[in-house]
């Protein structure tokens, strides 16, 4: 699992930012679903064909991030799953669309199961009896499925440009297929395709997550925006670190859980106009110490610190 992946999914196992993004997708920002509503479900997707014979070979994948939502303590109304990318997928619609339908498949089997349990543990003549096909099948005509809703959360400030739908990767046929094919939409979060003000919708550090990600790129938008939002100047740590990680933006962490990405962004732009600075001087062939005392000048360091940062970029 690369270091990307690792960062993004400890995020969104937590119950907040799950439960917000979300509410945000469905809700427009609502809080309808509760944190304290979630309960954690094992990643692992395996689906067997079912029907009798052990010719079926097991399927087995791995999602990010799977969640129950429960109405109470013991009972659930639907499944949801986030999956992170960092990447364009450009068969997105086929890779959510399988998962999704393996855990129905899991939801059928496990039905079976039960079915199967009940049964021989019984005695009551009074129990239900299935018909022939509710036997064979092992879902039962009153058995219903929980729905699964899966979100795919693009962590780039790129324009998602793939496919959100398998109709779009279908090649061209006739209006008389392609009124029967199947079809599968995919769940989006995308900044770089989101307005401002459909991100500001989020309640958790996603929304700051997000932002900061939409204008890592143009570093006058990015500090007005991390200026104007006071949730930057103590934005909790592991947001930050999925800032860092998804950007690339080598921000130096205090100890503490909350970190002041504003006073970390200006640090940012200071170290690359020094940077920049010392690339010039070499340019010119300034002396090693007279960069130095220069530097030192220019950004108004003690010597000792501007040496240290000179030589970093001393090649």
């Amino acid at each position: 699992m690369g270091k990307i992946d690792a960062v993004t999914k400890e995020y969104m196992r937590d119950p907040i930012v799950f439960a917000d993004c979300f509410n945000k997708f469905l809700y427009h920002g609502k809080r309808v679903i509760k944190p304290e509503q979630l309960q954690e479900l094992d990643t692992t997707e395996i689906a067997v064909p079912y029907g009798n014979g052990d010719a079926g070979v097991p399927e087995q994948k791995y999602r990010d991030v799977l969640k129950t939502v429960m109405t109470d303590g013991n009972t659930a109304y639907c499944i949801m799953g986030i999956e992170n990318a960092s990447d364009i997928h450009y068969a997105l619609p086929v890779k959510n669309g399988l998962y999704d339908f393996m855990q129905l498949a899991h939801q059928v089997s496990e039905t079976a199961k039960s079915h199967s349990r009940a049964r021989k543990g019984r005695t009551d003549a009074r129990a239900y009896k299935p018909s022939q096909d509710e036997y064979l099948s092992g879902f039962y005509k009153t058995d219903k499925l929980l729905p699964v809703v899966t979100l795919t959360v693009f962590y780039s400030a790129e324009k998602w440009d793939g496919p959100l739908t398998l109709r779009e990767m279908y090649s061209a046929a006739d209006d008389a297929v392609m009124q029967y094919v199947p079809d599968y939409k995919v769940n989006l979060i995308a900044p770089g395709n989101m307005p401002e003000e459909e991100i500001e919708e989020f309640q958790s550090s996603l929304k700051e997550v997000l932002l900061y990600i939409k204008y890592s790129k143009d570093s006058e938008k990015l500090l007005e925006v991390v200026q104007k939002d006071n949730n930057f100047r103590n934005l909790e740590r592991q947001a930050a670190e999925v800032i860092s990680m998804i950007t690339n933006s080598k921000i130096k962490f205090q100890e503490g859980k909350e970190v002041n990405m504003c006073q970390a962004l200006e640090e940012i732009e200071i170290k690359g106009k020094i940077e920049g600075s010392v690339e010039t001087y070499r340019e010119f062939n300034l002396p090693l110490q007279d960069t130095i005392q220069r530097i030192a000048e220019k950004f108004n360091l003690s010597l000792q610190k501007s040496e240290e940062e000179v030589r970093k970029y001393w090649k």
